[in-house]
């Protein structure tokens, strides 16, 4: 059993308990909290989010995230289990940061 902190940019925060090949998004549904997320196989990147600190690892391959985007520490929180206890930027604004929206 590892702990993850989810933070959002407007400063709430959440701690849950993440069991042993459970992933992020599982163990948040759970817990009744409002994380995005769409096809949970790694593929669309609705789930994205941007690990602070510790260390996690991708079930499936993360198609949603491109190389770069995996080195700036972005995840798929749909197929990501915790292999430690971990703090992870969250919410619908993080995926804004891979995808600009053009009509802004």
């Amino acid at each position: 059993m590892h702990r993850v902190t989810l933070e959002w940019r407007d400063g709430r925060e959440a701690t849950v308990d993440v069991a042993e090949s459970e992933t992020v998004v599982d163990a948040t549904e759970r817990e009744g909290l409002g994380i995005p997320y769409g096809c949970l196989y790694g593929a669309c990147g609705t789930c994205t989010g941007r690990l602070l600190e510790g260390d996690l690892v991708h079930v499936e391959r993360p198609r949603g995230l491109k190389p770069r985007h995996r080195q700036d520490g972005y995840v798929l929180l749909c197929v990501a289990e915790l292999r430690s206890d971990c703090r992870i930027e969250v919410g619908t604004r993080i995926q804004a940061d891979l995808v600009p929206n053009p009509w802004k």
